[in-house]
């Protein structure tokens, strides 16, 4: 039993190490990625400047507080969309490596696999997110004394677990669809991003959206992110946002394993595990 355990967590671990030659193999890339996000971020933030001036002095808006809520929204949806793309990816690293036959045909639980997978995404994704959010503060100079950085650390990690749950069901699209599944996965990014108040309050939407939004984990993440970093809430405070992320993880986490298992077994009967999709 211990053997079987110890072999399950070296293969976790496998997939990990995997991940971190990737980056390493197409470091360029990786320079790329971080250069493109951080001026992403940056462009989005400065619409809260660029609507003070529009708007004029008379209309007592102030380009900093947009500001900082036009950054919390994009650091936390890069963090989140950033999770999402590694574990949806999954299959096409697999095929871009020539190794889905080995790796799904490999004498390890998929729970391993996706283990593996989602811890490097989540730990990949912090440190990004960290880097962007280094910038981001420095050239705005914002002013972070106030902030409860750790209860929006906490609120990061509360909504992965729903995030991810999300992202392994949408890694069956690339397993089911070889030639367009990975753009199908951007389906489910975009309505997320739509009815989550990414860089608009969810009341602004129309009563069917905001009934979506309180569906989507983004939608907790950022409203508890935005009261943490904002306001400087207490960490307890940021319970009524806290537990229904841990709810739809608990829920989602499990669903996501089921659906990629089946989609797994149709894949392997229908012969959809070909290298090249």
């Amino acid at each position: 039993m211990a053997t079987a355990i110890q072999h399950q967590i070296r293969a976790g671990y496998g997939f990990m190490e995997r991940n971190v030659n990737l980056v390493k193999r197409y470091w360029a890339w990786e320079i790329v990625w971080m250069v493109y996000s951080i001026a992403n971020s940056l462009s989005v933030s400065y619409i809260g400047l660029g609507m003070e001036v529009i708007a004029g002095a008379s209309a007592n808006v102030d380009g900093r507080v947009l500001v900082l809520y036009l950054v919390i929204g994009t650091l936390v949806w890069r963090y989140l969309s950033i999770i999402f793309i590694w574990i949806t990816e999954l299959i096409s690293i697999e095929r871009w490596e020539g190794t889905i036959e080995y790796t799904l045909m490999a004498p390890i639980r998929r729970i391993t696999h996706m283990t593996g997978q989602t811890v490097f995404a989540v730990l990949y994704s912090l440190l990004f997110t960290a880097v962007v959010l280094l910038v981001t503060v420095l050239l705005f100079e914002i002013d972070m004394s106030q902030a409860n950085l750790f209860g929006g650390t906490v609120m990061l990690i509360a909504g992965s677990f729903s995030f991810i749950g999300i992202s392994i069901m949408a890694s069956v699209l690339p397993l089911i669809f070889p030639e367009r599944g990975s753009q199908m996965t951007h389906i489910v990014i975009a309505v997320m991003l739509l009815v989550s108040g990414v860089y608009y309050p969810v009341s602004v939407l129309p009563v069917a959206l905001q009934t979506l939004a309180v569906f989507s984990p983004a939608t907790y993440v950022l409203d508890g992110v935005r009261l943490a970093l904002l306001e400087g809430a207490n960490t307890l405070v940021l319970w009524p946002q806290i537990w229904p992320l841990l709810i739809m993880g608990v829920v989602a986490v499990p669903l996501g394993l089921w659906v990629f298992n089946q989609a797994e077994r149709y894949a392997k009967r229908a012969g959809k595990l070909a290298r090249n999709g």
